[in-house]
C-alpha cells in the first residue's frame, strides 16, 4: 500500500487510518484492532468513498423527464389514444396512472436513494431469494438499448438528408424509387401504390430484403450514423452523472421548445382541426372493453420505464433526504402532459394531410416507426418553410431517444462499478474507459440491425423484448418488494428519508392494487399474445425461436438467482426467504453514514 499511497496514521490507540488520493479522487480508509495498536486482528470500518451525486435536484428531475419521456410519446400514446376511444381513452389512462403508474414509481425511487445502490445490489439486499430480479433488469436495459439506438441511427440519417433545397422523401424519379408502383402522395388503402415517402424508407434507408431469410450486407450509411450516435452516447455519459446531468438541461427542454412551435404552425394549417377530432372524440362504448384498461395499464406502466432498472440506477444517485415523493408526481404528470401535447401536434399534421389529399384520417394514422419516419416526413416536406421544420423535428427526435438511452445505458455501467469496478479498474485504470467498452459492445451487438434485413432482426428484438418480458419481470419486481420485502419495511425506508410514512393510498396501492393489476396485464398480454411479424411479413419457425430466446435470456436469472441463494444458504426455504437481519442493520447504516459504502455489509469480525 506504501507503494503507491501516503499519509497512513493512528487516529486514536486502537483505530488506523489510511488517507489514498489516487487518480484526483480521494478515499479515506479506517480499521480498528480487536484489543490494542499491537493487535494482528484488524476489523474493517469503513471506506468513506462518497458516491457521486447530482450536482442539483433539478438534474435528477429533468434526467428523469428525459428518460420516460422518449419516442414512445410521440408514436405510440396518440395513436393508441385515437384507436381506443379518442378522448375517453384518458378515463382509464389516468386511472392507471393514478393507481399504478405513480406508485411503482415512487417505490423505484426510494428504494434506489435509500440503499445508493444500482438495481442488482438492491435487490440483492432487499430480497435474497429474488435478487435475480435486479440482474433481469440489466439485462433487459441493456438489450433495450442496443436496439433502440438503432432508432437514433436512422433519426441521424433523416437528419443528415433533410438539409437541401427539396427534401429527397417527396419524389418519384431518384433511383431508388420502383417509379411504377410509387404515387407522390398518399394514396387509398384499395390501390397497391406507395408513397414517395415509404419507398424511402425501405428502399434507400433499409435497402429491405424480402425477409430476415435475407440478411445481407451492412448498410455502410447507417453504419455510420449509428457510430455517431453511440459517440454521442458516450460523450453525454462517460463521466457519470457529472456529465448526463449538464447534458439533460438541453435534451430534456428543447424538445418541449419544438412540440410548442409545431402546435402554433400546425393548429394554423387547413384540415388542422378535422384531425385533432379524430384524436380527442370520445367513444364512449370503449370504456367497456377490457382491452382498452389493458393498454392504458400498459402505456402508462412503458412510458414511465418501471422495471428496467433505470429509475433505480438514477435515484441511487440523490442525496439521502431528497424528496422523491415530489419527484415522482413531477416526473410522472409531466410525462403524461407531454404525450398528450404530442397527440396534438402529429394528428394536426395528419389531418392536414388528409385534407391535401382527399383522403380520410384513418388512412394515414399508423402506428411505430411508421409514424415518424413515413408519415410525418410527408407532412413536413408540405409545410410552409419545410427546410426549417424537417431538421428541428428530426432534432428533436434525437433529444427525445438520447434521453432515454442514457438512462438504459447508465444502468449496465452502474451494475459493472458496483460488482466489479476494484478488479476492472485494475486494468482500465478509468472509469471513463469502463463506459466507452459498454457503449462499444452495444455498438457491436447493434450492427446486425443495420443490414439490408436489419428491420426484421429490429422488429424481432422489439416484439419479444418489451411486451411479456418486460411485464412478467415487473410482477416478479413488485412481488419481491412489496410483498416478500414487506409494506411495513418500505415505509420505515420512506419516513427515514422524508420524514413521514407513506399514507394509506400508497400502502394500498404496494399491497394489493399494483400487484393486481399486473398480474392482470401478464395474464391478458400472453392470452392476447401473437407471433412476430412485420406488415405481411410472417417469421419462419426458427426465427420466433431465436425471439423466445432473447425473451428468456432477460427473465431467466430469476429462478437461476433463487436456485443460488438457496443451494448456498442453510436452512429451509422458509428460513431463507425471510432472512433479513444482516439486511436491517445494513439498512440501518445507510442513515447513520449515508455517505460511507461500507466494505463488507455482512462482514463479522474474525482473524
Amino acid at each position: 500500500i506504501l507503494r503507491y499511497f501516503s499519509n497512513v496514521r493512528m487516529a486514536d490507540s486502537n483505530v488506523f487510518s489510511l488517507k489514498i488520493r489516487k487518480g484526483g479522487k480521494t478515499v479515506v480508509l479506517s480499521w480498528k484492532t480487536r484489543t490494542s495498536r499491537t493487535s494482528a486482528c484488524l476489523t474493517p470500518l469503513r471506506v468513506e468513498a462518497q458516491r457521486p451525486t447530482w450536482n442539483r435536484r433539478l438534474e435528477f428531475i429533468l434526467a428523469s423527464v428525459g428518460y420516460a419521456v422518449g419516442l414512445g410519446n410521440v408514436w405510440r400514446f396518440p395513436y393508441l389514444c385515437y384507436r381506443s376511444g379518442g378522448g375517453a381513452f384518458l378515463i382509464p389512462y389516468f386511472t392507471m396512472l393514478i393507481l399504478c403508474g405513480i406508485p411503482l414509481l415512487f417505490m423505484e425511487f426510494a428504494i434506489g436513494q435509500y440503499t445508493q445502490l444500482g438495481p442488482v445490489h438492491a435487490f440483492a439486499k432487499i430480497c435474497p431469494l429474488l435478487k435475480g430480479v435486479g440482474l433481469a433488469t440489466v439485462v433487459m436495459s441493456f438489450l433495450f438499448s442496443v436496439y433502440y439506438n438503432v432508432l437514433l441511427g436512422w433519426t441521424l440519417f433523416y437528419f443528415f438528408n433533410s438539409f437541401g433545397a427539396s427534401l429527397p422523401w417527396t419524389s418519384c424519379s431518384s433511383a431508388w424509387n420502383v417509379f411504377q408502383n410509387c404515387s407522390a402522395g398518399f394514396s387509398s388503402n384499395a390501390t397497391h401504390l406507395q408513397s414517395a415517402s415509404q419507398q424511402f424508407f425501405d428502399n434507400k434507408l433499409l435497402e429491405k430484403t424480402n425477409g430476415i431469410e435475407e440478411v445481407g450486407s451492412v448498410r455502410w450509411e447507417l453504419f455510420g450514423c449509428l457510430a455517431a450516435a453511440w459517440v454521442i452516447v458516450y460523450f453525454s455519459i462517460f463521466k457519470g452523472v457529472k456529465s448526463t446531468g449538464k447534458v439533460v438541461y438541453f435534451t430534456a427542454l428543447f424538445p418541449y421548445f419544438i412540440l410548442f412551435s409545431l402546435l402554433i404552425n400546425n393548429v394554423q394549417l387547413p384540415g388542422a382541426k378535422k384531425g385533432v377530432l379524430y384524436f380527442v372524440t370520445p367513444v364512449w362504448s370503449k370504456l367497456f372493453d377490457v382491452k382498452v384498461w389493458v393498454n392504458a395499464a400498459s402505456q402508462v406502466f412503458n412510458s414511465l420505464g418501471i422495471a428496467f432498472g433505470s429509475m433505480i440506477s438514477m435515484a441511487s444517485y440523490n442525496k439521502l433526504n431528497d424528496n422523491i415523493l415530489r419527484d415522482a408526481l413531477i416526473v410522472s404528470l409531466t410525462n403524461s402532459f407531454t404525450s398528450i401535447l404530442a397527440g396534438f401536434v402529429i394528428f394536426s399534421a395528419v389531418g392536414y394531410m388528409a385534407h391535401i389529399h382527399n383522403l380520410p384520417v384513418d388512412n394515414i394514422a399508423t402506428d411505430g416507426p411508421g409514424l415518424v419516419f413515413v408519415i410525418y416526413p410527408e407532412v413536413l416536406a408540405t409545410m410552409p418553410a419545410f427546410q426549417l421544420w424537417a431538421p428541428l423535428f428530426f432534432f428533436m427526435l434525437l433529444c427525445l431517444g438520447l434521453d432515454s438511452q442514457f438512462a438504459t445505458v447508465e444502468v449496465l455501467v452502474t451494475f459493472v462499478k458496483d460488482e466489479f469496478g476494484a478488479k476492472i479498474l485494475r486494468f482500465l485504470k478509468r472509469e471513463e474507459l469502463l463506459t466507452l467498452v459498454v457503449c462499444t459492445v452495444g455498438f457491436l451487438l447493434g450492427i446486425p440491425h443495420i443490414t439490408k434485413g436489419g428491420i426484421y432482426v429490429f422488429q424481432l428484438m422489439d416484439h419479444y423484448t418489451a411486451v411479456v418480458s418486460l411485464i412478467f419481470l415487473a410482477v416478479f419486481e413488485v412481488i419481491a418488494v412489496c410483498w416478500v420485502f414487506g409494506i411495513s419495511r418500505i415505509s420505515s425506508m420512506v419516513t427515514r428519508m422524508l420524514g413521514k410514512a407513506p399514507n394509506i393510498y400508497f400502502r394500498a396501492c404496494w399491497l394489493v392494487l399494483c400487484p393486481v393489476l399486473l398480474l392482470c396485464i401478464l395474464i391478458s398480454s400472453i392470452a392476447q399474445f401473437s407471433p412476430a411479424h412485420y406488415g405481411k411479413y410472417t417469421y419462419p419457425v426458427w426465427a420466433e425461436c431465436v425471439g423466445w430466446v432473447i425473451s428468456v435470456l432477460s427473465v431467466m436469472w430469476i429462478p437461476l438467482g433463487a436456485v443460488h441463494e438457496i443451494w448456498t444458504n442453510k436452512g429451509s426455504f422458509i428460513e431463507v426467504s425471510a432472512s433479513f437481519s444482516t439486511l436491517t442493520l445494513w439498512l440501518e447504516s445507510r442513515v447513520k453514514s449515508p455517505s460511507h459504502q461500507w466494505l463488507d455489509q455482512n462482514y463479522s469480525p474474525r482473524c
